[in-house]
């Protein structure tokens, strides 16, 4: 699995939550007539991020955080084959950032301003799909 979209936004405590469902919005609106998933860790599970996300017509495949409380993701939506699916294949998609963390340098930037890291980022996940699609094969290397 390799990233195709982003969103930015300034570090607060609740900005991934709705970046993400900015995110879906846009990604919704684009969509023809396939069901749209959208796939996010347990930080994500909080009832107004899962109401957002049904109100748009896209499904949520939020990680189920049931540390002390209830989670918001509908028991129905847990329950389908697609949603067990989708959680194996996040843990995919996080394996790219793991990567931009330890070898893209991003852990820690050295740049400062929103615009000069989303630069950054979509550098270093494109140096990281380039990497997994020669992995895959998709690519050859001049001479090869």
């Amino acid at each position: 699995m390799l990233p195709i979209a982003r969103q930015r936004s300034e570090a607060t405590l609740t900005a991934y939550r709705t970046g993400k469902s900015d995110l879906a919005a846009a990604l919704s609106a684009r969509r023809d007539e396939t069901a749209i998933t959208l796939g996010a860790d347990k930080g994500y599970d909080a009832q107004e991020f899962i109401e957002a996300c049904l109100s748009m017509g896209v499904t949520p495949h939020v990680a189920q955080n049931t540390s002390e409380r209830r989670s918001a993701v509908p028991d129905a939506i847990a329950q389908i084959e697609g949603y067990a699916i989708s959680q194996q294949k996040r843990k995919l998609i996080e394996q790219g950032f793991g990567w931009a963390k330890t070898v893209g340098g991003i852990r820690q930037v050295m740049v400062r301003g929103l615009e000069r890291v989303d630069q950054m980022f979509v550098l270093t996940m494109a140096a990281y799909n380039l990497t997994r699609m020669r992995t895959l094969g998709q690519i050859r290397l001049q001479g090869q």
